[in-house]
C-alpha cells in the first residue's frame, strides 16, 4: 500500500510527456520507472555505449515473453472455458506471435516512446514494436508483479485493443510464415516425418514431424496427418529461431545470414 503511493506521490513530479503518456497506456502509476525506460530501449539506440551493451530492452523482452504466455494463457483459459487445449495453444499462438504484437504496440500508442535508430526500417525484419510491448510485459512484472500483467492485458481486451473473439476465429498458417523466414534468409529447410502406430493393430494412428533448418532442430509437431504436425513444428519453431542460442548456431554455419 505505501509503495503504491510512494509511487503515485512520485510519477506526479513527472507530468511531462513521455511519462503521462506512458501512465494512460499502462492504466496506473509506474513505481520504477527507469526500468520502463529500458524496455522501451532497442539495441540499436546503444551506438555511442560500445561498453553497456546490456543497456537495452532485450533481457526484458526474454522475461516478457515467458510472462505474456502465462497471462494469455491464464485469460483464455477462462475466457474460452469450451475450447479445448489444442485450441487453446492454438489461440496463445496467435495472441502473442510478433504480428499481433507489433499491431498492438502501434495500437495504443506505444511506438512513439521506443529509443531506436531503426524505426523507419521494415517492421517484419525487426519487430521493434512488439519486441518493445513484450519488454514491457516484462518491466510491468518487475515492477508490480503478475497481477497488473494481467490487469493491463485485461484493459487491452476491455478497450478492444485486442480482439479475442475475432482472433479465435483467423486462421493462422505457421508453415506459410515460416517458409517466408526461410526464404527471406535464403536457408534450407526439411521436414523428417515418423509414423505413429497402434500398439494392438500397427494401424497408424498420428504422425511425428521434426522440422530442421540447415540441419539444427526448431521444431516438432504430433498430428492426425503430415499437413497437422508440419503446422505445429512449425509454430514450435517461430518461437525457436527468435532464440539467442539458434542465431548462435545458424551463425556458425551460415555466417553471411541476417538473424534480425
Amino acid at each position: 500500500m505505501i509503495k503504491n503511493i510512494f509511487g503515485r506521490v512520485r510519477f506526479a513530479f513527472k507530468r511531462e510527456e513521455p511519462y503521462s503518456h506512458l501512465k494512460k497506456i499502462l492504466g496506473f502509476s509506474p513505481i520504477d520507472l527507469e526500468i520502463y525506460k529500458l524496455a522501451l530501449r532497442h539495441r540499436s539506440s546503444n551506438t555511442n555505449r560500445p561498453k553497456d551493451k546490456l543497456y537495452n530492452n532485450e533481457r526484458l523482452e526474454f522475461l516478457g515473453d515467458s510472462i505474456l504466455s502465462s497471462v494469455v494463457s491464464d485469460i483464455i483459459y477462462h475466457e474460452f472455458p469450451e475450447q479445448r487445449e489444442g485450441e487453446l495453444t492454438t489461440l496463445r499462438s496467435k495472441l502473442v506471435q510478433r504480428d499481433t504484437l507489433d499491431k498492438l504496440a502501434v495500437e495504443i500508442g506505444l511506438q512513439p516512446l521506443i529509443m531506436s535508430n531503426n524505426k523507419g526500417r521494415n517492421n517484419n525484419e525487426g519487430h521493434i514494436n512488439g519486441n518493445a510491448f513484450e519488454a514491457l510485459i516484462g518491466a510491468i512484472y518487475l515492477d508490480r508483479g503478475y497481477a497488473y500483467c494481467k490487469k493491463f492485458m485485461l484493459k487491452l481486451i476491455r478497450e478492444q485493443k485486442l480482439d479475442m473473439q475475432r482472433l479465435s476465429r483467423w486462421e493462422i498458417n505457421f508453415k506459410s510464415k515460416f517458409i517466408e523466414w526461410t526464404q527471406r534468409r535464403k536457408v534450407t529447410y526439411r521436414f523428417d516425418h515418423t509414423p505413429v502406430s497402434n500398439d494392438t493393430n500397427k494401424t497408424i494412428v498420428s504422425f511425428q514431424a521434426k522440422l530442421y533448418v540447415e540441419d539444427i532442430l526448431v521444431g516438432e509437431g504430433m498430428g492426425k496427418s503430415k499437413k497437422e504436425a508440419e503446422q505445429k513444428a512449425c509454430n514450435e519453431a517461430l518461437s525457436t529461431i527468435k532464440r539467442k542460442s539458434f542465431k548462435v548456431q545458424l551463425n556458425q554455419i551460415k555466417p553471411d545470414v541476417s538473424t534480425i
